[in-house]
């Protein structure tokens, strides 16, 4: 080969496609049975994207390993896509584990909430917090993400509730973009809560009077790059009006809509997502069997979080019945500081276990299924020529051990790749 390539990763035991014929998102039998090369091999040019990815012979004979900068030999091993975590709240301040006791004792979200905790407490440490602060901390938990295997992450704003503070945090977001190797796809989701003082007409107003087109002048000059609106519809927080007008102003920017519906009561978000054409609904916990059947018919992806659930020992999302419809499924961890997990692993291991997906459907729900809800199916989610090149080498020969082994994923992660460059190697981190 006349170019050479930027990394060589061989004889894997496993090569986990995910897709291979440029499917955006897996529904129903789709998830069932996902494609695998045994004995494969996956290359990656110098622009960070797959050149190919076959069985290992014909790799070997089209690309010798001296026409690649650098080889992984995974004989033995397996080799997935990145893992793709659709739902978090990374940038905050403040400490809230003193909350989870009063969860454990019997206070459900909204007794935490009315009490003076949950996000208005997170929203106070945050608007003082300075965003050198949040950058920090940012970059601490994208870390702890991509050393589980999330090679694209979505992170929401949120915890500023007024025009300066939701700017701070987007532009930490953007901060964190542009310096750190894991992908982001950044969420406005300045209507996360009704701010202390104001109604929810007055808070509905300032994020479209206010927020919004202050977001318009920073995109449209360059200076932020937002890829998805949020709002946090539900029961004494935004209605469904409110929620309609707030999406429907964002995606009058370019938006993509996908926001928090369904979580404690059924408010027919689901229904209303449909209606606008959202990308995404996350949460679903109360979703009626109406709203199960507009998303799967409009193709909006529901994100669901089997942390959220456990910890706050809600109903389980109704995996099954969305699955069984042809809903699109998919995975997010909810970080934030009510839901403190930084791992698609474990992730996907609740999912199997809670709600009762299989580890197929989890490990699709987790790789192209998530960045189909984030707009990222053509770049991201599988490992397929002109994709990213961003993948996970697992030091075993079964790639279900990444599910399987609760909290076991750090050692059997031996590599992170990212656009072909290899950004967390297991073997010398332990060494150290």
């Amino acid at each position: 080969m006349s170019e050479n390539q930027r990394l060589l990763v061989k004889n894997a035991k496993q090569v986990v496609l995910i897709c291979r014929n440029g499917e955006k998102f897996l529904n129903k039998d789709g998830m069932k049975s996902l494609s695998v090369i045994e004995n494969g091999s996956v290359v990656i040019g110098r622009d960070g994207l797959i050149k190919a990815v076959g069985p290992a012979e014909t790799i070997s004979a089209q690309y010798p390993e001296s026409s690649c900068d650098h080889v992984i030999d995974a004989t033995d091993m397996c080799v997935l896509p990145g893992l793709v975590d659709a739902h978090t709240h990374p940038v905050w301040a403040g400490d809230r584990v003193h909350e989870f006791a009063m969860k454990l004792a019997g206070a459900s979200y909204m007794d935490v909430h009315r009490a003076g905790g949950g996000i208005h407490f997170t929203v106070e440490h945050t608007r003082a917090a300075a965003a050198s602060e949040l950058l920090d901390a940012l970059t601490r938990r994208l870390q702890r993400m991509l050393r589980a295997g999330t090679t694209l992450v979505e992170c929401k704003s949120g915890y500023g509730l007024e025009l300066q503070t939701e700017v701070k945090m987007l532009e930490v977001i953007e901060a964190a973009r542009r310096s750190l190797p894991i992908n982001i796809s950044s969420t406005y989701c300045g209507a996360h809560a009704v701010p202390k003082g104001r109604t929810e007409a007055e808070a509905t107003a300032d994020v479209l009077q206010v927020q919004l087109p202050r977001l318009k002048e920073l995109m449209s000059a360059g200076t932020l790059q937002v890829d998805n609106i949020d709002v946090f519809c539900e029961r004494g927080v935004f209605g469904l009006s409110s929620t309609h007008r707030i999406l429907q102003a964002g995606r009058d920017m370019g938006l993509n809509i996908n926001f928090h519906g369904d979580e404690l009561h059924p408010m027919n978000s689901a229904q209303l997502g449909a209606e606008l054409g959202a990308l995404a609904i996350s949460h679903l916990e109360e979703v009626t069997d109406e709203g199960i059947v507009a998303m799967a018919t409009a193709k909006t992806a529901a994100i669901l979080l089997p942390t959220t659930a456990y910890i706050l020992r809600l109903p389980q999302p109704r995996a099954r019945d969305m699955l069984d419809a042809g809903v699109i499924v998919a995975l997010g961890s909810d970080f934030n500081p009510n839901a403190f997990c930084c791992s698609m692993p474990i992730v996907m291991h609740l999912a199997c276990v809670n709600m009762r997906m299989s580890m197929s459907e989890a490990l699709a729900a987790a790789t192209i299924n998530a960045a189909y809800a984030l707009g990222r199916a053509h770049t991201h989610g599988s490992l397929e020529v002109s994709k990213h090149g961003d993948l996970l080498v697992l030091n075993c020969s079964r790639w279900e051990h990444l599910i399987y082994q609760l909290g076991g994923h750090q050692e059997i992660l031996r590599y992170v790749v990212i656009k072909g460059n290899i950004v967390h190697d297991n073997d010398k981190t332990m060494q150290m």
